[in-house]
């Protein structure tokens, strides 16, 4: 890692560590929280994305480690580290058993398969209300621990989760495995033809995303203290597509912030829903047009430009301090 890159690592961890103690405003604890817990979501969804599918069913995962986890914390009386395991693993083993079967299809076909297997999950929760409280939901869920009432607590909590989330999908894209991810992308033939068996990787991919969004969920679930079928809906699956999207879908850096831009200005326009859609649609179209790369690519574009400028600046100084040389010679 570079000097620089070292420096932004610290003044990042400054910063994170640090802004709670500025305020006491709860609400934008708050909105650290779920910006910590959606960054798990967006970065895990990116790396299925990685592998040329868009997932539309990453919140039904979600859903399994959530009610996983509230069922056997409630209604099993066991600790919540257990639950996050077995909400998690519930996951896991629900990716394992679909994954080799869904990934075989490509394009509109696994989008659409992902989107109705997301919908049958949503109608299986509000069908089995014994279980899971139909459409009304569960309340009252607990947190995992008493400390963890406070947003702020909660905060630290999620963040050391959203650090080793985010963490591990990096270092899947920076390693072997992400290089062979990203050749199954390009073409799949190609990658097998090199040795690279596509259906296991993409599998093996799958079934760690899953299970980073079930321990998502579960997180969640024990933060808004309440657990229900809508939380899962396709709809909100589509909301982590646009965050990649928004973001820039090549980078895991795109993920991030389109996470921090996807949940800020629905928190802070919470007042105004029929504005929100409208200025999602539009803001939506306009990356999609002008963007292609995301906000990742804004940011490569600004950076060209103002190093553009600087060498253009220091062609013409140099080009001033050679004239000034030539111009006694002459003389």
């Amino acid at each position: 890692m570079s000097v620089n890159k070292r420096i932004l690592a610290v003044v990042a961890a400054i910063v994170l560590l640090g802004w709670p103690w500025l305020t006491e405003d709860k609400f934008l604890h708050h909105i650290g929280v779920l910006i910590c817990l959606t960054s798990i979501a967006a970065c895990s969804l990116h790396l299925i994305i990685r592998t040329g599918h868009v997932s539309l069913c990453h919140t039904a995962f979600m859903a399994f480690g959530a009610y996983g986890s509230v069922i056997v914390v409630m209604q099993l009386g066991m600790p919540w580290p257990v639950g996050l395991i077995a909400g998690t693993a519930l996951a896991a083993a629900v990716a394992a058993v679909i994954g080799p079967i869904v990934l075989r299809l490509t394009g509109k076909y696994f989008v659409l398969i992902t989107f109705l297997m997301g919908e049958v999950v949503r109608m299986a929760i509000i069908e089995n209300s014994w279980l899971t409280g139909g459409s009304n939901g569960i309340f009252n869920v607990p947190p995992p621990y008493p400390f963890l009432l406070s947003n702020r607590a909660y905060y630290y909590f999620a963040l050391g989760f959203a650090v080793f989330g985010v963490g591990l999908c990096a270092r899947l894209l920076t390693s072997e495995f992400g290089r062979a991810m990203d050749a199954i992308r390009e073409g799949e033939r190609l990658a097998e033809c090199s040795g690279v068996p596509v259906i296991r990787f993409k599998v093996m991919v799958f079934v760690i995303a899953c299970a980073l969004a079930g321990m998502t969920g579960s997180l969640q679930a024990h933060y808004i203290k309440f657990v229900g079928p809508e939380a899962y809906s396709g709809f909100q699956s589509l909301n982590l597509v646009v965050m990649n999207v928004i973001g820039g879908m090549t980078s895991l850096i795109g993920a991030l912030l389109g996470t921090v831009f996807m949940v800020t200005l629905p928190e802070l326009l919470r007042g105004y829903v029929n504005l929100q859609q409208i200025m999602f649609g539009a803001i939506l179209f306009a990356t999609m047009a002008f963007l292609p790369g995301g906000l990742v690519e804004l940011g490569r574009r600004l950076r060209k430009l103002l190093w553009g400028r600087r060498e253009d600046a220091a062609a013409a100084e140099a080009g001033a301090r050679a004239g000034t040389r030539a111009s006694p010679q002459a003389s």
